[in-house]
């Protein structure tokens, strides 16, 4: 049952810090970003806000850096939108799961491409 209510917190996290990143952070650094898992310790003491930034390598980490920085404001916000005792502290990761999964499409990719199609007959025959 704590689970299931953890599940649902989560996905209310996500999109209330979504929404608030989106309009209501005004650091110049949080450029593009995509809010895309958050996983809260069963206590709620802590959120951990995986994130997906766009652009160069140095654009990507001046938004974490402006994420960061803005935590404790989007901490409050999230204390006066949600009805939790505490809102929990707020810590933004940069998710790399995304990159991991483009890796792996473009090795099987050049697999795919390497092996031969499976009905042609074998050279050397």
């Amino acid at each position: 049952m704590a689970g299931l209510r953890i599940k649902r917190l989560n996905e209310q996290l996500k999109r209330e810090i979504a929404e608030i990143v989106l309009g209501e952070v005004k650091d110049p650094r949080v450029g593009p970003v995509t809010v895309t898992a958050v996983s809260a310790a069963p206590d709620l003491t802590l959120a951990r806000v995986f994130v997906h930034p766009l652009g160069s390598d140095e654009e990507r980490r001046e938004t974490l850096a402006g994420l960061r920085a803005a935590a404790p404001f989007i901490r409050a916000e999230l204390g006066r939108r949600l009805t939790l005792r505490r809102a929990p502290e707020v810590r933004f990761e940069i998710d790399e799961s995304i990159e991991h999964a483009r890796r792996i499409e473009r090795l099987l990719a050049e697999v795919a491409r390497d092996d031969p199609p499976e009905d042609a007959e074998p050279s050397g025959e």
